[in-house]
């Protein structure tokens, strides 16, 4: 377990907007940022993080927290595994106290799999650039006929695994590493005859795989042997920290230069990647031969929509670059394609030419991908009837996938030109086709305002998509959404101690004006009847709130960060969520449909607390209520006394609230 000390020195450390910004591209909006959510696929920022509290709210799925939460999510890593992290990253020296078995078992598996992986990764490394055979193998493949400097293979954590078949795997047992992980990374693999360890990539040069936040979750092998009966390349295999349809290789080197170059380049090897970055053009990640996934591209989502596919200029190259642009074009990215002469892959090209020479090249020679498919297939298709039929279908299958309607209505309109088809006649057949993907009411639309909308010059201005506003007044809701269960009204009195508990208030009695402290007002309340909450969160909060409280006094504030930055879970979490919800409560609510009018949000707070309390008091009599009256039908034997005394008591009590309150709830 992380001593307290530790973790206090981490969450003072940690910017969470450093943080964040390593994941999504923030831009700022007065005091805090904003960004397209990481955590649900969306096109119009609701993402926000404010710098001042330490923390991120999501509008759209409702996600909040802290720097801690923020990795955990992401990273899908426990509490103690993100302050690890983050402790890394700042430096700080990680301090642990005697754990429990039950702590041990919990974090064991993942970071011992973890720190396996980046001994390995130095392993190698250090193999290849101080033992004779690393130097002779793979240190001269990189160096000679790769064209790597020393920078670039440091930089990377290119390396070599020794040839005797399990000399890492002799080794990784020697330093204290055990076979379950060796097995569980793939690092090794059990031969079947006798169980014996081998070494997966023995004999190979190395490519570390870092995730986006530059762990190491796998590994790439190259076999330099000329035998065709060896797989050219052998990768991790899929493990608890490894998926390969969720990582791109060098997009953790790569995150950075993408948000400022608000592109992405997209290539198909390590290699590529790694030579690229070398010649300066870093805003570069590789899919490693596999298709491309969803997930992989709403990673390249969160930096920037704007994607270039560079490709060899053969045969199969295009083909290449036709694969997965589909998929590109449904999560609503802007996608460009740049071919490389034939005699070059993105390798070989940028080892010929320097960082200015290959900007210039992708600036000139970038097409938008639609209009060079579009072209492509048409040339393919020459007089053939059937082969154009079949192009044109492949067209409208991609204009179907744009989600913005101007966007998808201009390419209607292009490819109806160049492919010499009536304009109406493929509105109709995209048409068709979104109502088999989007549904009949999008396809009904975009046919209508494709026949009333006039010839006009595309203008990127016009991709803008207004988002739709979203009302969050409760006022508007539906009354019978409005909840009153003593959970509601939990949350709502925890709200007001934690974004008011310091205010006084004034409220009228009678004649006069009474102050009350808002945090004194409810817990005096809750303790004259001994009420404490259920809900454990916010009966958790209220306590620890109680404890700050009572040790600054009335109109002292309770500085928001002991709960935001709070070592339980529970509590940041719920604290967080609280404080940057909105301030619509569900009490005012109760009360104007009751017709008690609330002008202010002054007025609603000195009005809104003690008639919450009221109803939570009441919800909670209610209870306690139906509770006794059910023993009483049971049979309460010799306590029939005692119960119907308090069952007396409780209803007068109930009556009071009403009178109270001025008329029956």
């Amino acid at each position: 377990m992380i001593d307290r000390e530790t973790i206090d020195r981490i969450y003072a450390a940690v910017n969470i907007v450093d943080i964040v910004g390593d994941y999504v591209t923030l831009k700022r909006k007065g005091v805090n940022y904003e960004a397209c959510c990481p955590f649900h696929n969306e096109k119009t920022p609701s993402f926000k993080v404010s710098p001042a509290r330490g923390i991120y709210k999501c509008f759209g799925c409702g996600k909040s927290g802290n720097a801690i939460n923020f990795v955990m999510e992401s990273e899908s890593v426990s509490y103690p595994e993100a302050l690890r992290m983050l402790a890394k990253r700042y430096g700080i020296e990680v301090r642990e106290e005697q754990m429990t078995e039950e702590d041990v078992a919990r974090n064991n598996n993942r970071e011992s799999m973890f720190a396996l992986n980046a001994w390995a990764a130095e392993y190698f490394q250090r193999y290849m650039m101080y033992e004779d055979e690393g130097r002779s193998v793979g240190l001269s493949y990189f160096s000679s006929l790769r064209g790597f400097s020393d920078a670039t293979i440091k930089r990377f954590g290119l390396g070599y695994c020794p040839s005797s078949g399990h000399r890492m795997s002799d080794d990784a047992r020697g330093a204290g590493y055990k076979e379950e992980f060796l097995l569980s990374t793939g690092l090794a693999i059990a031969r079947e005859s006798d169980g014996a360890l081998r070494d997966r990539f023995y004999d190979r040069v190395i490519f570390p795989i870092h995730n986006i936040s530059g762990r190491v979750v796998g590994f790439g092998g190259r076999t330099l042997r000329t035998d065709k009966k060896v797989a050219k390349y052998q990768n991790s295999p899929e493990s608890e920290i490894y998926n390969k349809r969720r990582e791109l290789y060098g997009l953790f080197f790569a995150k950075k230069a993408i948000q400022q170059e608000d592109m992405a380049i997209l290539v198909e090897g390590y290699a590529d990647v790694i030579s690229m970055h070398q010649a300066g053009v870093e805003n570069v990640v590789a899919s490693s031969g596999t298709s491309l996934t969803e997930e992989q591209i709403r990673l390249i989502f969160r930096f920037t929509s704007n994607i270039t596919l560079m490709f060899d200029g053969d045969a199969a190259g295009v083909k290449a670059a036709l694969r997965g642009v589909d998929l590109i074009l449904k999560e609503g990215m802007n996608v460009r394609i740049v071919l490389l002469p034939e005699e070059h892959d993105p390798d070989t090209f940028a080892r010929a030419n320097d960082s200015e020479t290959l900007r210039a090249y992708i600036k000139d020679n970038a097409q938008d991908f639609l209009a060079f498919k579009a072209k492509l297939l048409l040339g393919e298709a020459t007089n053939d009837p059937l082969m154009r039929t079949n192009a044109i279908n492949d067209m409208v299958q991609s204009i179907a996938l744009i989600s913005n309607e101007i966007k998808r209505s201009e390419y209607v309109r292009y490819c109806a030109e160049i492919m010499n088809v009536d304009l109406n006649t493929l509105a109709v057949a995209v048409a068709r086709q979104l109502d088999g993907v989007k549904g009949n009411s999008e396809a009904q639309n975009f046919l209508l305002h494709q026949q009333q909308r006039e010839r006009k010059a595309f203008s990127p201005s016009s991709l803008t998509v207004a988002r739709p506003e979203i009302n969050t007044n409760i006022a508007d809701a539906n009354p019978t959404a409005v909840g009153t269960t003593p959970e509601t009204l939990e949350r709502e009195l925890t709200k007001y101690l934690l974004k008011y508990g310091h205010l006084d208030c004034e409220v009228i009695e009678g004649r006069d004006v009474v102050t009350f402290n808002v945090a004194r007002f409810i817990f005096e309340e809750l303790d004259n009847d001994g009420l404490q909450f259920d809900i454990d969160a916010y009966r958790a909060i209220a306590e620890l709130y109680r404890s700050e409280w009572e040790a600054r006094g009335d109109g002292v504030e309770v500085p928001t960060h002991i709960f935001i930055n709070n070592t339980d879970i529970n509590i940041s979490t719920t604290a967080i969520e609280l404080l940057t919800s909105d301030d619509n409560y569900v009490i005012s609510k109760i009360w104007q449909q009751k017709d008690v009018h609330i002008e202010s949000a002054e007025e609603q707070l000195s009005e809104g607390v003690p008639k919450a309390m009221m109803v939570y008091k009441w919800r909670t009599l209610d209870k306690r209520i139906k509770e006794l009256k059910a023993r009483l039908a049971e049979g309460a034997g010799e306590e029939e006394d005692a119960v119907m005394a308090m069952l007396t008591k409780y209803q007068a009590v109930r009556v009071k609230i009403a009178r109270t309150a001025g008329r029956l709830i």
